[in-house]
């Protein structure tokens, strides 16, 4: 039986690609989903696994071709039950001595899809060393990638026989992590072999044939070979690292004073000090924290105008429908629902607030991904609600719980934190009074909620005391004028203090 090899489907807008390499000849066996090429895109690079076990017949698409999605890149033989059997048969001699019958070929463990626009990450624990035994879909290990956490299971079951990716290593989005032999314990050493053979790949993987890609785009830019830093297999140098090897270039003058800052700000620590001192690593997660503050400050016009909310109104609904609300909708009645829904009131007022700048281009949003600020014990996160706008009190709440929760326990996907349109942080909760939010690139506004605390206010003539809150929003000034600002915070302040103006849509 025949089967077809065909282009899989290469993401949103990616009509195309390129033929890298062919990891097999025709002639040569394959087991299901081993991987039998790789294809480049403008944006990525996709491996296309086997649909199945048999023998690898005519490749169609030969290295360097350019192919569209779905094309037919190769055909398959297909093996019916002992047909992949004389394949296996010239390494039997070598699993002989292992008792499980060598029935099947070591499994390399790979760094998963990363998501986009992400190319490397940090491998912060592994669960399992070598030699334990791990069942399918076990997680073995934990990479840290500049926005999330990502747990690597297991592809099959079997056992752990070479872990190549140490904690703390940087690996790229196609790096290897380990190998895993299946069987029982008692095959561990069987893989000795296979991995032997793998580490020679690894030592001449200068002499693998770079993308056709790379190779023109390394020309264009008068770069050669040892310039560039490969993220392919094996390291195989991509079109993508050509232009990062480009950039880094561009950008290497100005990095370079800015490199010794943090050691020259550093004041004289005297020998007693120094030994009881620790230094920790900044994990890449804070990392990135620190780098997108710093460039939102370095880029936008930031300004903060301020205002406060008596919240009598808001807390008095609250407390005659908590109880109701909770009964009906499973999930309870926040103060974030309502901050939510009153910014997005005033986003319909006041659109240059949920607006971004691209080039010369104002681009207006008219929809509301509303960005939650949420603390996490690895650093800031933030989740965001899309399409916030059009979501009931008690959707938004939902949402907010699950993306908080998520956010605690490392699970968000970098899907769930990209594309907001506006943030709210709420430092109240940890019983800040006052401050200034930072906007959250390429974002132009952030609320910034804060402690409610009961003061002294005149209401009619008369000192009466009310729970009061400060509101500060943090706005780009390039494109949001003063007005504009003062306009947006005093609808949110109007709609707190009287929410019932929510329903009426005023």
């Amino acid at each position: 039986m025949t089967t077809e090899v065909r282009v899989p489907t290469l993401g949103e807008s990616v009509t195309e690609a390129t033929v890298a390499t062919w990891f097999k000849k025709p002639g040569d066996a394959v087991n299901a989903d081993e991987m039998l090429c790789e294809l480049e895109t403008d944006k990525v690079t996709v491996e296309v696994p086997s649909p199945a076990a048999g023998t690898l017949g005519e490749i169609v698409a030969a290295e360097g071709e350019t192919v569209g999605v779905d094309a037919l890149l190769a055909t398959l033989s297909e093996a019916n039950g002992t047909a992949a059997a004389p394949a296996a048969a010239p390494a039997a001699p070598a699993p002989a001595a292992a008792p499980s019958g060598g029935d099947s070929a070591p499994v390399p463990v790979m760094v998963p899809s990363l998501g986009e626009s992400v190319s490397e990450a940090t491998v912060s624990s592994w669960f399992k060393k070598v030699g334990d035994s791990v069942a399918q879909d076990e997680m073995l290990c934990e990479l840290e990638t500049d926005k999330v956490s990502v747990e690597v299971p297991a592809p099959a079951a079997g056992v752990l026989s070479e872990i190549m990716a140490d904690e703390g290593a940087t690996v790229q989005a196609t790096s290897q992590l380990g190998v895993i032999a299946a069987g029982a314990a008692g095959a561990a050493p069987a893989p000795a072999a296979p991995v032997a053979a793998q580490n020679p790949a690894a030592a001449t993987a200068k002499d693998v044939a770079n993308a056709p890609s790379a190779e023109k785009a390394m020309a264009e830019a008068g770069f050669n070979a040892s310039q560039v830093t490969g993220s392919g297999r094996d390291g195989r140098i991509m079109k993508e690292d050509v232009a990062a090897a480009v950039a880094a270039a561009k950008a290497a003058p100005p990095a370079a004073p800015v490199a010794p800052a943090p050691a020259q700000m550093r004041g004289p620590v005297t020998a007693d000090d120094a030994a009881r001192e620790e230094r920790v690593k900044m994990t890449r997660l804070r990392q990135t924290i620190a780098k997108r503050l710093k460039d939102s400050q370095n880029t936008a016009a930031m300004l903060t105008t301020y205002n406060e909310v008596d919240m009598t109104e808001v807390m008095a609904l609250r407390n005659e429908y908590k109880d109701l609300f909770l009964k009906k909708h499973g999930v309870k009645l926040g103060f974030m629902s309502f901050f939510t829904k009153a910014c997005c009131h005033a986003l319909k007022e006041v659109p240059e607030v949920n607006a971004e700048i691209d080039g010369t281009d104002i681009v207006y949003k008219n929809f509301v991904h509303m960005g939650v600020a949420a603390g996490t014990p690895t650093g800031l996160v933030v989740p965001v609600i899309r399409d916030a706008d059009a979501m009931s009190f008690a959707a938004i709440e939902k949402a907010i719980a699950e993306k908080g929760a998520r956010a605690r326990d490392g699970k968000l996907s970098m899907a769930e934190m990209q594309g907001g349109t506006f943030t709210i942080s709420n430092g109240g909760v940890y019983g800040s009074l006052m401050s200034s939010p930072i906007l959250n690139p390429p974002q132009s506004g952030i609320l910034g909620m804060h402690k409610i605390q009961d003061r002294p206010m005149a209401i009619n003539g008369q000192v009466e005391i009310r729970p009061m809150m400060y509101l500060a929003l943090s706005y780009d000034h390039r494109i949001v004028d003063g007005k504009g600002a003062v306009t947006f915070l005093v609808r949110v302040k109007e709609a707190l203090e009287d929410p019932r103006r929510l329903l009426m849509d005023l």
